[in-house]
């Protein structure tokens, strides 16, 4: 067992509240695109904020689906956002309606500015500009309000894995995801395609049956998935970073999860119906039909913000200066000569694991402080880069229809 203890007095958070009793420990305006066409237009209205909170989101198909649209209502009424702008080109299929109201319901501002009625390109970015401004006044003057580490809803991913992410930074990353559900937070781990092995050990640690039988079976089907698919989570990188398999790449993998008991699966989109930790199946379901389940780490980033998360740690082995928008990003550098190339965008140097001059619980307990100064306003390394990735593509999931976690009571 890991000796991750609490301090005796955890700072104070200060974070912003919202209406549905929700804080976020970010305020960011988002202008989001409803299709492709009207990317641009977005992109132009939030250049002079670059310095602001103000963050370009958005969906690029044409055509939605269920999976696009329960996405953008949950991500733009996210806690860490303030207030959303929305850019649609005015004959895509997003039902940007239904979305507006979700977002003014949640008590946002939000805006629709459809570029075919509003003129074209320069009327859309005037208005959108003057609408931003206007609204970054006020977010400004909102007063926050304490926040306990049990209202956190933390993520965690790993991507650009090398041999040395097993043994370093995933587990020190699972120390510090058992210190925050120590306090009663929520946790959140992923990805079942890169569980593939893996999944008998999770199911021991399942709280009631049901969720073991859940487990099982979202693993299950993330190797029928990329069986059909041919191929496998399992990058040159990977191979060039010293692991062979995919066994071992989800073993390391695995790690980031910590020891503590697995309440429930969700899938992205999907609130956590309570505290602890929670398995997010990326994989989508019915077989194979859009392709690879998740096209780069930066939708797992965003399918977990999806899900709540304030914000996400990133663990890697040969480096990634990916962030996100809309959530802080923890980037955890596995690789000590990574981390001496790269620490520009690294937040923690897990590599002193491998070079024995630090313990995992040492690294766990400093991830947790990071984590709680971060969600006090301290900026990670991609926000003061400017980092603020974001894709969404097309998926199917069966909870589409039907959409409730299988949790423990």
């Amino acid at each position: 067992m890991s000796e991750i203890t609490a301090p005796s007095a955890t700072p104070a958070i200060m974070a912003w509240p919202r209406k549905d009793g929700r804080k976020g420990i970010r305020n960011v305006i988002a202008v989001a695109y409803l299709v492709e066409c009207a990317h641009h237009v977005a992109t132009k209205i939030a250049a002079p904020f670059e310095d602001d909170d103000v963050h370009v989101i958005g969906f690029p198909g044409c055509v939605g689906n269920d999976y696009s649209q329960y996405m953008m209502e949950a991500i733009c009424t996210s806690p860490n956002v303030g207030a959303v702008l929305l850019l649609s080109l005015g004959c895509e299929s997003f039902k940007k309606r239904q979305l507006a109201r979700i977002i003014e319901e949640s008590g946002r501002p939000v805006h629709l500015i459809t570029i075919q009625e509003a003129g074209g390109t320069l009327s859309s970015i005037s208005e959108g500009r003057k609408w931003v401004a206007e609204t970054r006044h006020a977010l400004d003057q909102q007063t926050k309000v304490p926040m306990e580490v049990s209202e956190l809803v933390v993520g965690t991913i790993c991507g650009g894995s090398d041999g040395t992410s097993g043994i370093a930074g995933n587990p020190a990353a699972g120390r510090a995801f058992d210190r925050l559900v120590q306090e009663n937070a929520t946790c959140i781990f992923e990805e079942t395609g890169e569980l593939i092995g893996c999944e008998h050990i999770m199911a021991r640690r399942a709280a009631t049956p049901e969720v073991a039988e859940q487990i099982m079976a979202s693993v299950k089907k993330a190797a029928s998935y990329y069986d059909e698919l041919g191929l496998g989570s399992f990058s040159q990188g990977n191979a060039d970073g010293g692991l062979t398999t995919i066994e071992e790449k989800s073993l390391g993998a695995y790690a980031k999860s910590g020891a503590s008991q697995i309440m429930g699966v969700i899938k992205p989109g999907m609130q956590p119906e309570g505290k602890g930790l929670y398995l997010l199946d990326v994989v989508c379901d019915g077989g194979l039909k859009y392709g690879v389940p998740n096209i780069t780490d930066n939708q797992e980033i965003i399918e977990m913000i999806a899900c709540g998360c304030h914000l996400v740690t990133f663990v890697t082995g040969r480096g990634s200066v990916a962030g996100s928008a809309l959530a802080p990003v923890i980037k955890i550098c596995a690789n000590p000569d990574t981390y001496k190339r790269m620490e520009g965008d690294m937040d923690v140097n897990a590599g002193r694991i491998v070079t024995r001059e630090a313990t995992l619980d040492e690294v766990g307990n400093e991830i947790y402080e990071l984590i709680i100064e971060v969600s006090n306003g301290k900026r990670t390394k991609h926000e003061l880069l400017g980092h603020q990735e974001f894709v969404m593509c097309y998926k199917l999931f069966s909870n589409e229809i039907e959409r409730c976690a299988i949790a423990a009571e």
